[in-house]
């Protein structure tokens, strides 16, 4: 069962869906799951396609959407800053923590892409959390975009961030850039597939997406290194799942994120997979399949 709901966060209202499995008793306190999307992508991204799975196998899931983003409250619109995202996460998992249903000692996360990092970032520091999956995550935004842009490009881009810094100083809002553009067009996610699935998505499922960020967004991008503290999520137990032709967030960058981690931990590497392969199917299952399972071993307590 799938009900709407809204939490605080730093004073805004976050908008939420909350699955209650359907055979949930009057007295039980179940382990529970809280997720978000990636790089401003909404809740309606495919992200039920996830939700249902883990509310099938007996989970207390909350998907919500980041302030300044999708349903949820918050000015000016496009503002993507980690710090920000991961203030709502922290504050969507005391949400949780507090439901009647919820059992506190029991609470997961997933993240996918941006949110992927976030995940890792969080898993870190955050000890309430007991696993964690983190699916196509970005672990290192600077690396990242020297991946994805020419090195003059990516020198026009800084010139870019620092004039809008300038602007901002002066007390202009940052401007904005779309997410994703016809190839050749400058866009913050430059790749064909990015352009193809946020454009499919937004015509089809997820019609509240907004093709915008700020540049300041983008400033906090490439100073944003989720996988740096990776040897600190241990000893919660962290999956990471990969796509094997992931361009978008690099899957060499991905395993090698995975080998500084430490015990205990699992890779699921999607064959044949690109980026946005895992949100339907035949990749959805592939990926949520392990994730399903994770959560269950060490949320549940089964093998």
């Amino acid at each position: 069962m799938r009900q709407d709901v809204t939490f605080l966060s730093e004073g805004l209202n976050c908008a939420g869906w909350l699955y209650l499995p359907d055979n949930l008793e009057d007295d039980d306190r179940r382990p529970a799951i809280v997720m978000a999307h990636g790089f401003s992508a909404v809740k309606e991204n495919y992200l039920a396609n996830f939700a249902e799975k883990f509310e099938e196998a007996g989970f207390v899931v909350l998907v919500f959407d980041y302030r300044f983003f999708g349903d949820s409250e918050g000015e000016p619109r496009g503002h993507l800053i980690p710090a920000e995202q991961h203030k709502d996460y922290k504050n969507a998992i005391t949400w949780i923590s507090q439901r009647p249903e919820v059992d506190p000692e029991r609470i997961g996360i997933w993240g996918s892409s941006y949110s992927g990092g976030h995940v890792l970032y969080l898993a870190s520091f955050d000890k309430r959390i007991k696993a964690a999956v983190a699916q196509v995550p970005l672990v290192n935004g600077w690396q990242n975009a020297q991946r994805l842009m020419r090195p003059d490009i990516f020198e026009g881009f800084l010139g870019a961030l620092a004039h809008d810094r300038a602007q901002r100083y002066t007390g202009e809002e940052s401007a904005k850039v779309p997410v994703v553009a016809p190839e050749g067009e400058p866009s913050a996610l430059p790749t064909p597939e990015s352009y193809e699935w946020f454009t499919h998505a937004g015509e089809t499922v997820a019609p509240n997406w907004r093709n915008e960020v700020s540049l300041e967004s983008m400033e906090a991008f490439l100073e944003y290194d989720p996988a740096g503290s990776i040897h600190l999520v241990s000893p919660i137990p962290l999956l990471i799942v990969v796509a094997e032709k992931d361009t978008l967030t690099p899957t060499d960058m991905a395993i090698a994120a995975y080998e500084r981690a430490l015990e205990p931990k699992k890779l699921v590497i999607l064959e044949g997979g690109k980026h946005f392969d895992a949100y339907t199917e035949p990749g959805l299952s592939q990926a949520a399949t392990p994730a399903v399972e994770w959560f269950e071993r060490h949320l549940m307590g089964r093998e």
